[in-house]
């Protein structure tokens, strides 16, 4: 048996010791088995732990029920994805409370370079999937990995809207890969493994309890590098998937619906209180993320379009010749101008439609 994962799992197992504190616990001691080794000064003095949970770590016993997870992991042909491997989602490492030890079943990466978290209402309308369907086939042109948490309504309108589409889809579970809930997306789910794969950090046995899908939530938005509302009532969950994602830094987007439609009050009041940027098609969100491809136009073709420039703003558009997109502070050094002339430069070159800024402070040749 893989002793590196015997402790992995068990790790997630011992009272007291949550996702917080375990990544504490891997960052300071480098693997789970030194954890386990350590002392229980050493453990003391790691920040948060205290002798209360040092004394559950030490006492901690039932290595038996790791090696249960072990067994049904190897026969299912799960991949255990523990915080410090290379196949990790290096997007969650960013977010504080990022689970220790992930479950997984698929083959798609984890670690692709656009990735877009769908989510919604349960109790979806006509409105609600037909903006949908669109959105996620408006996506389909850049190969975007789709990911969602497998629930009725808009969920399971994503999930099948990247099928359709030829996209890779994740699933993340609110329980353990030995169920499928709701039960009526079995087939579904079976569906998403072939090209995709379904994410989890609830092991086997554990139901879908309320209390986890707050969890789960977390790993959805983590994992994205944006979140899109389609359709959400005020007090919908995907509320709070956008508020984590807000903490995590991530681009959150809702997309908008009548004010007369409780099934669109959730949205309406992301974009009104700047929680979320307004789209209205897949479109928007790749332009928004500097993901749309751009018919490239020869350098020499475009020098000769850029006649009336001043001096400091040929010397921007010539750096930006040679990237197809540049963070701010790598104008500033390229450049060797003052900033406060790259940003009037820039300001120009925008009024002009010569660049369009991006977000992250990121700019670009239209």
């Amino acid at each position: 048996m893989n002793n590196d994962l015997l402790y992995q799992v068990a790790l997630t197992l011992i009272p007291n010791v949550g996702d917080v504190h375990a990544k504490a616990l891997v960052n300071n001691f480098g693997n789970a088995e030194y954890i386990f080794k350590s002392t229980k000064k050493e453990l003391e003095q790691i920040e948060g732990i205290g002798s209360v949970r040092a004394k559950s770590i030490k006492e901690f016993s039932d290595f038996k029920n790791a090696e249960k997870e072990i067994r049904f992991i190897e026969k299912y042909t799960i991949t255990p994805l523990f915080i410090t491997a290379k196949n990790y989602p290096q997007r969650l490492l960013n977010c504080y409370d990022s689970p220790p030890l992930l479950y997984y079943k698929g083959n798609a990466d984890l670690n692709c370079s656009k990735i877009v978290a769908i989510i919604g209402t349960r109790n979806n309308n006509e409105y609600g999937r037909m903006v949908c369907e669109k959105l996620v086939e408006e996506l389909s042109s850049e190969a975007v990995l789709i990911v969602s948490g497998l629930a009725f309504g808009i969920d399971t309108i994503a999930h099948r809207s990247a099928l359709k589409n030829n996209l890779k889809t994740i699933g993340v579970l609110a329980h353990g890969l030995d169920r499928i809930y709701p039960s009526q997306n079995k087939l579904l789910a079976k569906q998403i493994v072939e090209t995709g794969g379904l994410l989890t950090d609830f092991k086997s046995e554990t139901n879908p309890d309320k209390q986890n899908f707050p969890k789960r939530n977390r790993i959805v938005a983590g994992i994205s590098d944006a979140i899109v509302v389609v359709e959400t009532g005020i007090s919908g969950g995907s509320l709070i998937t956008a508020e984590l994602g807000n903490g995590y830094n991530k681009d959150v987007y809702a997309i908008p619906g009548s004010i007369n439609d409780v099934k669109s009050e959730g949205c309406n009041y992301l974009i009104k209180n700047n929680k979320a940027a307004l789209i209205t098609s897949g479109n928007d969100l790749l332009e928004n993320m500097g993901w749309k491809k751009t018919k490239k136009i020869s350098p020499k073709k475009q020098k000769e379009l850029f006649i009336e420039l001043s001096r400091d703003e040929k010397i921007i558009v010539d750096i930006l010749l040679q990237h197809e997109k540049i963070h701010i502070d790598d104008l500033y050094i390229k450049s060797a101008l003052s900033s406060s002339a790259v940003a009037s430069a820039l300001l120009m070159l925008e009024m002009k439609s010569v660049i369009i800024s991006l977000p992250g402070k990121l700019y670009k040749l239209l």
